[in-house]
């Protein structure tokens, strides 16, 4: 099932590529160092054809949001179409490397959303990507996983959204966290049947890190 959310098949209308060009601007220059000046000359419009569609900066600023929102749903949504059903270590192991796409895409917008002035355009950034995640696989990934697998977690939905915020809070401030240990925090706290190629590889990589 594929997000409502994201449509790569329809035209783009003049407001998409408004949003287009201000994310352009961003990802280059910066949030701060683009204007709404810049924005209708990169397009070769007026600004009044801007104000027609945005009030503000800050409208234009949360569509941009919002298109980073519907990439990361995309990325999730090709990742649960290639996963092989039924193989819950493969899946968490690409799960991760989707993750670490997804939260460390280097552009001047990423970073400028990390600073403390920017803290208010991130938690919306947070909060909207663990909406659309946690509702996309709670509808498809878990209902998958429910075939095979008891599920063992109450308030499913939730537990995701808590996830997800967790995970990529957890992973900006810990970059370098390994593999194993972020594919453990997901299994734990979705409380996931894991296979015994899994069990056996966990237990050789805790016996190696014995003295």
């Amino acid at each position: 099932m594929e997000p409502n959310i994201f449509n790569t098949d329809k035209t783009p209308s003049r407001r998409d590529e408004i949003v287009a060009a201000a994310r352009e601007l961003y990802e280059t220059r910066g949030l701060e160092e683009t204007t709404i000046k810049d924005i209708s000359d990169k397009l070769g419009v007026a600004r009044s054809l801007f104000y027609h569609y945005f009030k503000n900066k800050d409208a234009v600023t949360e569509a941009v949001i919002d298109d980073y929102v519907n990439d990361f749903l995309q990325m999730v949504y090709y990742w649960n179409e290639d996963r092989t059903q039924g193989d819950v270590l493969g899946a968490l192991e690409s799960c991760i490397q989707m993750l670490r796409r997804g939260i460390f895409d280097k552009d001047q917008f990423h970073n400028d959303l990390a600073t403390h002035e920017n803290a208010r355009l991130y938690l919306m950034f947070l909060q909207r990507s663990a909406e659309g995640l946690a509702k996309y696989v709670t509808e498809t990934t878990v209902a998958d996983y429910e075939r095979l697998h008891d599920i063992r977690i109450n308030h499913v939905y939730e537990t995701f959204y808590v996830l997800i915020i967790g995970m990529i809070g957890f992973m900006r401030r810990y970059p370098d966290a390994p593999d194993e240990l972020l594919k453990d925090l997901i299994a734990q706290t979705l409380r996931l049947d894991m296979d015994e190629d899994y069990i056996r590889q966990k237990e050789e990589a805790d016996s190696g890190l014995k003295p």
